[in-house]
Parts: structure tokens; C-alpha cells; sequence
């Protein structure tokens, strides 16, 4: 059975940083489609990156272009999200998704999901 999971979260200040990462418990993950999505409090979970099986091509929410990052480590087994100048909009629980097929996406439609880890930003 395959297990995503999240690390990385916690409390920082606006305009802080933080990196969260996902892994799996499969060496396969490495060649697999990954998403970030976000769920804050009394919202629906919301898309916020994804990056290819290559990773070579990358997918980002409007509301995050240009202050996150995603990336993988093939060699780590491990997809990163690299956030900067966070709000505290941003302030939601996080969740790593994964598929073995399909093209870079923003939609839900992934087959395995972590738990998530979550991530908070005063203001």
C-alpha cells in the first residue's frame, strides 16, 4: 500500500518562508506526477502546484505564482514546496498528491494522497 507523506509545516511570521516536502513509502514516487493542494478552515481544498513525472514542467495556482516552488529529488525520492512571502491567506493544511500517469493538473484527480501537515501564518 502506498503512503505519501508530508513534512515540513508549522507557525511563521507573514512575509516568512517555509519548505515542505513529500515522500513515499515506494522508490517509484520518483518518476510519479505530484500536486500540492491546500484546505483552510471552513474552505474547500484548492490546487496550488504540481509538478511532471520528469519534472520538467511545472503547474502553479494564480494566487501562488511567483512566491512558491516545486521541485523534486529524484535521488531523495522527494517533492519539495518551496513557499516564500507567505500571507496569512496562505494558512491552510497542506496536502501532497500523487499519480503514476497523466500530465501536470490541477484538478483531484490523483490517485494517492498524504495526510497532510499543516502550516500557519500570523500576521
Amino acid at each position: 500500500q502506498v503512503h505519501l507523506v508530508e513534512s515540513g509545516g508549522g507557525l511563521v511570521q507573514a512575509g516568512g518562508s517555509l519548505r515542505l516536502s513529500c515522500t513515499a513509502n515506494t522508490h517509484t514516487f520518483s518518476t510519479w506526477l505530484v500536486g500540492w493542494f491546500r484546505q483552510a478552515p471552513g474552505e474547500e481544498q484548492e490546487f496550488v502546484a504540481s509538478i511532471s513525472r520528469s519534472g520538467d514542467n511545472t503547474l502553479y495556482a494564480d494566487s501562488v505564482k511567483g512566491r512558491f516552488a516545486i521541485s523534486r529529488d529524484k535521488t531523495k525520492n522527494t517533492v519539495s514546496l518551496e513557499m516564500n512571502s507567505l500571507n496569512p491567506e496562505d494558512t491552510a493544511d497542506y496536502y501532497c498528491a500523487a499519480d503514476g500517469t497523466g500530465v501536470v493538473r490541477g484538478t483531484r484527480d490523483y490517485q494517492y494522497w498524504g495526510l497532510g501537515t499543516q502550516v500557519t501564518v500570523s500576521s
